[in-house]
């Protein structure tokens, strides 16, 4: 098992320290959440994203993917949201990162509206992510929390560089055993983000192992080369531990109770 971890974990951190903070506790790769507030982002100049590269590349820390906030699903215009997820490919093109996160957004629709919205929108994604060695990977997440959800949308757009991302949270709050959920998106599968929680009424993260989350039987279902990533979400809760200090443990329990059973 390869492991990384989100800088949603760690707020705007500066690059270097990310880099340090993988490597030092024997991190793999790191998700990128590209946003404004953060320091990488579809706005950084070329000498700004080679800079990226230079620091990821001396620590020998791997960009998994860059994590965006395109919602592929959601209503308006074909237009702009392509514009933004041409954006995120180009960016995660030029840092060299296999994957771009995107949200399905399709909540106050029809289903099958919201179905078909994304799947367009995806499919004439597809050829440019594949001309800039990229996957665009959706997200169990919102409207479409279910693995049945976005393997349903993967599997109309039916193209290689067009995948699904497994949060787990979000697949357990529908109400999806773990082997469901890997059934439906193993064939789409890019890698696996986990967490911990309290309840499905308490989200605030909590240290790996220490909440309800079925983790240990949704990685059971991995191949042993399988990425899988801590999104702790200390940026939507303040409060919460810092993540430097969860970092080793976390680890040790992910290689622990996602080592293959004898």
């Amino acid at each position: 098992m390869k492991l990384a971890f989100s800088t949603l974990g760690v707020p705007g951190m500066p690059v270097a320290d990310v880099v340090r903070l993988a490597a030092g506790h024997s991190y793999q790769g790191v998700e990128l959440r590209a946003h404004p507030e953060e320091p990488v982002h579809p706005g950084l100049t070329p000498a700004e994203r080679a800079a990226v590269v230079e620091e990821f590349g001396k620590g020998g820390i791997e960009i998994l993917t860059v994590a965006g906030y395109v919602r592929a699903a959601a209503e308006g215009e074909d237009a702009p949201v392509l514009e933004e997820l041409a954006g995120l490919v180009d960016l995660a093109h030029d840092l060299g990162a296999q994957n771009v996160r995107v949200f399905p957004g399709g909540g106050g629709q029809d289903p099958s509206v919201a179905d078909a919205t994304a799947a367009r929108r995806l499919a004439a994604a597809a050829e440019h992510a594949a001309d800039r060695g990229v996957r665009i990977l959706l997200e169990t997440h919102d409207s479409h929390r279910a693995g049945v959800d976005v393997a349903r949308v993967v599997g109309t757009v039916g193209h290689g560089r067009i995948g699904a991302l497994w949060d787990v949270m979000h697949t357990w709050l529908a109400g999806e055993e773990p082997a469901a959920s890997h059934a439906v998106l193993a064939p789409h599968l890019g890698y696996v983000q986990v967490k911990d929680i309290a309840s499905a009424q308490d989200t605030e993260p909590l240290a790996l192992g220490a909440g309800v989350l079925p983790l240990a039987a949704c990685l059971d279902t991995l191949d042993p080369d399988s990425w899988v990533c801590w999104e702790y979400e200390k940026r939507w809760h303040p409060g919460a531990p810092e993540l430097p200090g969860l970092l080793d443990a976390g680890r040790e329990y992910l290689l622990r109770v996602g080592a293959p059973k004898q």
